[in-house]
């Protein structure tokens, strides 16, 4: 754990070198969401190459770079394009920004992300506030040594996503007529997608929406002590009686139409955060 730290304080000094902001929310964009991350002003650009630590996002829809500025006049950080672990990667490594953004000054983590949706009352383009989550995923990103230094050693996820950002958010929905629904999230490790039985499985347990990220990253980040407030795009239906063979650049395009709704609701619960 000693390490982590070390690779942090690295990460924070070459951040430094550009950037000497204390950023007020640190935000995760995913797949086809980028439109959110270039209404960021003021902004500082670090590819992830150039960051100690950092991987490489290899997944479609990715800009692939740590930008900092201001957001509807408020500080943040913000990665364009996430980690995954069907990428390669340990959840230590697809977590280690959340660490950086947390060093930086970051207390709200905000979270982005294009789901598959399994609840029969989604439909295409919709915007759905997660109130809970499941993980699925085959690892942990707090597995091995604590460092009290980062966070406890038993995490309390009783929970995760803050609830005054939650009612924050849906106050706000309503206040710009945009349609959103509030669901259970869960994340699977991936890269392939569900079969018809997994699907029915899944939705079974209490999901409503699938994906493959978002979960460690909370944890981390509720782990350090960090506010978290998490969005889906549903991008796809995964319904197994209608299920169709999925189209990537067809989930892009879905998830750039409700992007533009969602960065409108970002930008307005940003400047109303205490």
């Amino acid at each position: 754990m000693q390490d982590l730290a070390d690779t942090i304080a690295k990460a924070v000094g070459e951040l430094r070198r550009r950037y000497d902001g204390t950023p007020k929310v640190g935000m995760i964009l995913g797949t086809g969401l980028g439109g959110v991350g270039e209404a960021i002003r003021d902004r500082v650009e670090f590819p992830y190459g150039d960051i100690p630590g950092f991987p490489r996002s290899t997944s479609p829809g990715h800009a692939g770079r740590l930008v900092a500025g201001t957001f509807e006049g408020v500080p943040v950080v913000a990665m364009e394009g996430r980690f995954h672990s069907y990428e390669g990667y340990s959840l230590r490594e697809v977590t280690f920004p959340v660490r950086v953004m947390k060093a930086l000054g970051a207390e709200i983590l905000i979270v982005t992300n294009a789901a598959g949706g399994m609840n029969p009352q989604y439909d295409l383009g919709d915007l759905m506030l997660i109130e809970d989550h499941i993980n699925l995923m085959p690892d942990n990103p707090l597995r091995g040594v604590n460092d009290d230094g980062l966070g406890p050693r038993f995490p309390d996820m009783s929970e995760p996503y803050d609830r005054k950002l939650l009612k924050l958010a849906q106050d706000t929905a309503r206040d710009l007529a945009i349609p959103f629904q509030k669901g259970v999230f869960v994340a699977v490790p991936g890269p392939n997608l569900e079969t018809r039985a997994e699907y029915r499985m899944l939705r079974g347990m209490g999901a409503d929406a699938v994906g493959m990220s978002t979960v460690p990253e909370v944890i981390v980040a509720r782990h350090a002590g960090m506010r978290v407030l998490a969005f889906s795009v549903i991008t796809d239906l995964c319904l197994p009686d209608a299920l169709e063979p999925a189209d990537i650049d067809k989930i892009i395009a879905v998830a750039k139409a409700g992007g533009e709704r969602l960065e409108k609701l970002i930008a307005t619960v940003l400047a109303k955060i205490d």
